[in-house]
């Protein structure tokens, strides 16, 4: 018989008043509803812990332009975003070091497996929207 795998789940990384400030933002600043900001924030969240976790890995990680929009909604308030890092990067600050272009080496595809292996749930559509696109994060960078 298999084991049941626990999933690690976002919302408990931000306190239920981030979260819902961050689906708030993302409603009023982009055309989705409270199911898509709430499914993009997610896999923000899931993708943030993981960079944090695996920094220093040189995993070259990076999202693709969707999962994207969750995370820079949360950098851009910056109050939330800098004590969520602190909290959970001991300390620091986790950088947001893109490059201009993007770049289609799989890097998207490769990032949402590391992220399930990390032990989230991936929303795939959300991440299979960007496979041919892929990321802009720098190569070797540990940033995210």
């Amino acid at each position: 018989m298999a084991t049941a795998v626990q999933l690690r789940d976002p919302r408990s990384f931000v306190s239920p008043e981030v979260w819902d400030r961050e689906i708030a933002l993302l409603v009023r600043d982009h055309p989705f509803d409270t199911v898509m900001a709430t499914r993009l924030f997610g896999q923000a969240i899931a993708y943030l812990i993981t960079a944090i976790e695996k920094h220093g890995q040189n995993l070259g990680l990076g999202c693709g332009e969707l999962v994207d929009t969750g995370v820079h909604a949360f950098l851009l308030d910056t109050r939330n975003y800098r004590e969520f890092s602190a909290k959970y990067f001991d300390g620091k600050f986790l950088e947001h070091i893109p490059e201009i272009d993007r770049k289609a080496d799989g890097t998207v595809l490769r990032t949402a497996r590391i992220i399930e292996a990390n032990g989230f749930a991936v929303d795939w559509p959300l991440w299979e929207h960007d496979y041919a696109k892929c990321s802009p994060c720098r190569p070797g960078e540990n940033c995210h």
